[in-house]
């Protein structure tokens, strides 16, 4: 479970906060699922690309932080994808020994699997409309209506939307 490049190798982790796309249902799901464990190291879940995450770290590609779950360490370390997940899951009580086993070379390949699906899910949303249309681009849910084009220049519902 190494941290990425540029990130300070060998540093002990004593918190971590978690970057995640606060307009996706799955990534939602986990985020209160994280709230309600015990842990052995503090979490702070903080919204992908927003403006606490972007305040506190200026560096990171937040755009990239919005398509890949980012976990950020206390000391800089920067985690993504599926080392991001293991280094989440090494922070909870229940689930330390898993990943352990999820940093060893065949337990990479399980963990690195089931972040890939974990992102098919989620193109699948977005493809056929579940979470793919963001607030932060001008879109809005109206209940009975579905989503709804709210960008600049839409005041009057003639703007185009493609």
């Amino acid at each position: 479970m190494a941290p990425a490049p540029g990130t300070t190798a060998g540093t002990p982790v004593r918190r971590l906060t978690v970057l995640y796309d606060a307009e996706c249902a799955l990534c939602t799901h986990v985020r209160d699922w994280l709230l309600r464990q015990p842990r052995l190291v503090p979490l702070e879940l903080v919204p992908a690309a927003s403006q606490e995450a972007r305040r506190r770290f200026p560096g990171l590609d937040h755009g990239a932080t919005l398509d890949e779950v980012t976990a950020v360490g206390d000391a800089g370390q920067v985690y993504r994808g599926a080392a991001a997940w293991v280094v989440v899951l090494w922070a909870l009580r229940r689930y330390r020994r898993l990943a352990h086993r999820l940093s060893t070379p065949k337990g990479a390949v399980l963990a690195r699997g089931a972040v890939l699906a974990a992102a098919k899910w989620r193109a699948g949303q977005r493809q056929w409309g579940g979470n793919g249309y963001r607030r932060a681009d001008g879109w809005v849910y109206e209940p009975g209506l579905g989503w709804i084009y709210t960008g600049p220049g839409c005041d009057d519902g003639a703007c185009a939307t493609g």
